[in-house]
């Protein structure tokens, strides 16, 4: 005997049952997105063209449609302050990048290797990240002022000619602010580094063992590799952190000595809220801007090209 369909409460068949046109469909789930996607649009996205569309004009104290074409763009690049802001943020997103990733990884295999006290080595290396850029730039400026610091420390145990005081020299100051970013922002990394590692199939382990492949270069050759997705949002995430570096500069050295440390999120605010000169600022915060879609659109393509390629 052949069962009889199942049948709905008006005794059709789920399968005669007509269904919404698309539109209609998860109507629930798309109204209540309506607020995000209006503040995405009118927020985010209208803020940003009204910057952009702002840094062609000769707005001063207040913004103001006067077309000046790309004056401020050729202000900004003819400027020393400026050359040397994007020449600071250079070297300390290349060194931040390689560095927080190499220390942040190497932690987080050091206690993927199911030590004692992981927890408390955890919350240790982590818990700089609680803090916020000011106090680590004020506990690092204290850290490497030369009369009460590291230089003083090792002077008091015989060493006199010891000389480590690298905020006050014009060549080593961003490599001062550099020591307070790694020292704040490897922790973070170690934590998704970690849990990159826990997602890792324990019998890839077993397998390595079993063909006689040392732990280094199981990790370079096995577990890296696997770890993609990890490494590219670890990147983003650093990336993004460093364009909009400021507060840990001001904290520590305020752009000095002189302009020696300066970096282009300080440049933005100073020509907006100090110089009184917002289409400069605007132009500034613009490139700014081209900068982060450079970052996103390489990662953009990473993570979801990759995806239909395969």
């Amino acid at each position: 005997m052949t069962p009889a369909p199942p049948t709905g409460r008006s005794g059709h068949s789920p399968a005669a049952r007509p269904r919404p046109p698309r539109a209609l469909r998860n109507l629930n789930a798309k109204i209540a997105s309506v607020p995000m996607i209006l503040t995405a649009l009118v927020v985010f996205m209208g803020g940003t063209a009204w910057t952009v569309a702002h840094s062609f004009t000769k707005s001063r104290l207040l913004p103001k449609w006067k077309f000046v074409g790309f004056d401020q763009y050729e202000r900004l690049w003819s400027s020393n302050r400026w050359l040397i802001s994007v020449e600071n943020l250079l070297i300390y997103g290349l060194c931040s990048l390689m560095l927080t990733m190499a220390i942040g990884f190497t932690l987080a295999a050091l206690l993927d290797r199911k030590i004692r006290f992981e927890g408390a080595f955890r919350t240790i290396f982590l818990y700089p990240f609680a803090l916020s850029f000011v106090v680590t730039g004020l506990a690092w400026q204290w850290i490497l002022n030369p009369d009460f610091g590291i230089q003083n420390v090792v002077r008091s145990w015989g060493w006199e000619s010891f000389a480590f005081d690298p905020l006050n020299n014009p060549e080593t100051v961003i490599f001062g602010v550099l020591i307070a970013g790694l020292w704040q922002g490897s922790g973070f990394v170690m934590v998704i580094m970690l849990a990159g590692l826990r997602g890792i199939d324990e019998d890839i382990w077993k397998a390595a063992r079993v063909d006689g492949i040392g732990v280094t270069k199981t990790y370079v050759r096995v577990i890296i590799p696997m770890m993609r997705p990890v490494f590219v949002t670890a990147l983003v995430i650093i990336a993004s952190g460093i364009i909009k570096l400021y507060d840990l500069v001001v904290a520590q050295t305020n752009g000095g000595p002189g302009i020696s440390s300066e970096v282009p999120a300080k440049y933005v605010i100073n020509y907006m809220f100090e110089a009184q000169n917002l289409g400069q600022g605007f132009a500034a915060s613009t490139m700014m801007l081209l900068s982060v879609i450079i970052i996103l659109v390489p990662w953009a393509y990473l993570e979801f090209g990759g995806k239909k390629r395969g």
